[in-house]
């Protein structure tokens, strides 16, 4: 099966009532995705889209049984929104949120370590892409048009090269089993360790394609699970390679502080890892081809 979503997952989406949230709820329902309520304080009693709609997320776990939220809250409220679904016993949430402040993402990574693992949710984000399983479902904002049915995992930081390493894959005949955007913050829920795991359990994905940037140590990390952990194989892209030392770059986590935070370094600690690496985003798709090609005659 897919990881973290497929089309049995009853998925409720905090903030449909607003524009951006109906459009992309609407989006959803259209792939495949078994939404089953909205959650908008005061809204309580309304429908949207024909689904319900429920002053709290634990109204709607009740009513629903819903397992999976889609966080579609202000960058104000949104923490509280995902502390939310974590009590009333989410077990997925997948934060879209630009613009959190990391302070009060702190609180949600300190209240979630209270839960044992039994019921302690998993959070995707927050400022990313979301999660899609083409053909299953998908939780975000991705364009699924591009998304091809397949057997390649991909995980990103950024959501845009995330896209592009899809559509690349698609014109190569090459499809995709899930694609999950981790999101570019300093202070996020899933790391790309966490989502390299789930793919190396999962049967139908047989490589993976990571896309990393410039700041912090997870691509570092995710090297060394890659390396001593994973069997499939593993093809990266790190963006930012021309980006200068100190200088913030997009994403609020794109700051090169550390040995090992700079693309070029990055680039070389996976290397050594034995994953393959894209020399520039054009060739992506090319590099999960190869990778592909080299599994083949190895088999």
């Amino acid at each position: 099966m897919a990881i973290l979503v497929h089309q049995n997952t009853r998925v409720i989406v905090q903030g449909m009532s607003g524009r951006i949230g109906k459009f992309h709820t609407e989006e959803m329902i259209e792939h495949g995705t078994r939404v089953v309520a909205g959650v908008t304080p005061g809204k309580g009693g309304e429908s949207v889209l024909g689904l319900p709609v429920y002053n709290t997320v634990r109204e709607a776990v009740v009513a629903t049984g819903a397992e999976a939220s889609l966080v579609f809250v202000p960058p104000p409220f949104a923490a509280d929104a995902i502390m939310e679904a974590a009590d009333a016993g989410i077990r997925l949430a997948v934060c879209v949120t630009d613009g959190i402040p990391a302070q009060d993402m702190m609180k949600v990574k300190r209240f979630l370590r209270r839960y044992p693992a039994s019921r302690k949710m998993r959070l995707v984000g927050p400022n990313c892409a979301g999660i899609i399983s083409p053909g299953k479902a998908f939780m975000g904002i991705m364009p699924p048009h591009i998304y091809r049915p397949g057997r390649v995992g991909v995980v990103s930081r950024s959501g845009t090269l995330g896209y592009e390493a899809a559509s690349q894959m698609q014109a190569l005949g090459i499809g995709v089993s899930t694609s999950v955007g981790i999101g570019g913050d300093p202070i996020n829920g899933s790391s790309f360790r966490d989502v390299l795991e789930l793919f190396e359990a999962d049967p139908e994905t047989d490589a993976v394609m990571m896309i990393g940037e410039i700041g912090g140590p997870q691509e570092a990390e995710a090297a060394a699970f890659a390396r001593d952990h994973m069997k499939k194989p593993v093809a990266a892209y790190v963006a930012g390679l021309s980006a200068p030392k100190g200088r913030k770059m997009g994403h609020a986590g794109a700051i090169i502080s550390a040995f090992g935070e700079s693309a070029h370094e990055k680039v070389e600690i996976l290397s050594a890892a034995g994953i393959r690496v894209a020399p520039n985003p054009s060739a992506m798709g090319e590099t999960v081809a190869a990778l592909l090609e080299r599994q083949k005659e190895t088999a």
